[in-house]
């Protein structure tokens, strides 16, 4: 089984990549270019669920892993987070992937794309997967949120929080590494490493280093699960 794991933008790729051993090769796809360490193979599909739905796709329908198809797919990256919950550096691995600007806006107030009789805007990854990874690498489990738009307010960050209780972190590229995963039933699962707080953008307060630091940690202690996780009986959506 391959895995296929993927990023935004090229830095969270290498940052995966230096957690696998072994030689690196580079295979070439639209739009994009798949850097294979063993059993992994990573790209960067560029920045929001739409980039990170075509990249995904592309992948899976590439034949890049022919003698060993993907058995699960894994969106990964850095991201803000819900904090004093989840702290700067910390780990997250969710158990909901959620599209929390998917939908429209009403009088009454924003409505997901679920209530207006369509789509849908969640995805469910595998539950023993999510505990053996969080177990493997420390990491808090809980929802992450999906969306086009970076929090930059406070009052944004807590209209979210009251939509999604319970939310660890947002990020943009989630659910579409998601919707494409599960047209092509394969499992999806999401790992961020938190840089930053969600709400107001204070990039002195960010810390990108510490977390791609904690992204090729979490990756280096993972490998073993996700490289011999093989079994779709938990898969839910």
């Amino acid at each position: 089984m391959r895995v296929l794991v993927v990023t935004a933008v090229p830095v969270e790729r290498d940052a995966v990549t230096r957690a696998f051993g072994g030689p690196e090769e580079r295979l070439a796809l639209p739009g994009a270019e798949l850097h294979r360490r063993g059993a992994f193979d990573v790209l960067a599909s560029g920045a929001g669920p739409a980039a990170a739905a075509a990249a995904t796709a592309f992948a899976l329908a590439s034949g890049a892993s022919a003698s060993a198809p993907y058995g699960l797919v894994v969106s990964a990256g850095i991201g803000g987070a819900f904090t004093p919950v989840t702290p700067l550096g910390s780990l997250i691995v969710a158990d909901g992937i959620v599209a929390a600007d998917l939908g429209a806006e009403t009088a009454d107030g924003f409505l997901p794309v679920t209530a207006l009789g369509f789509g849908r805007d969640r995805f469910t990854p595998p539950p023993a997967l999510v505990r053996e990874v969080a177990a493997a690498t420390g990491a808090a489990a809980g929802p992450v949120l999906t969306v086009s738009t970076v929090t930059g307010s406070a009052e944004r960050a807590g209209a979210l929080l009251a939509a999604h209780p319970g939310a660890l972190a947002e990020a943009m590229e989630g659910f579409g590494v998601a919707e494409a995963a599960a047209r092509a039933d394969v499992p999806v699962l999401e790992v961020r490493a938190v840089s930053n707080a969600v709400g107001p953008r204070d990039r002195d307060a960010w810390r990108i280093g510490d977390a791609l630091a904690a992204l090729t940690d979490a990756f280096g202690k993972a490998a073993p699960v996700l490289e011999g996780w093989n079994s779709h009986e938990d898969l839910e959506g």
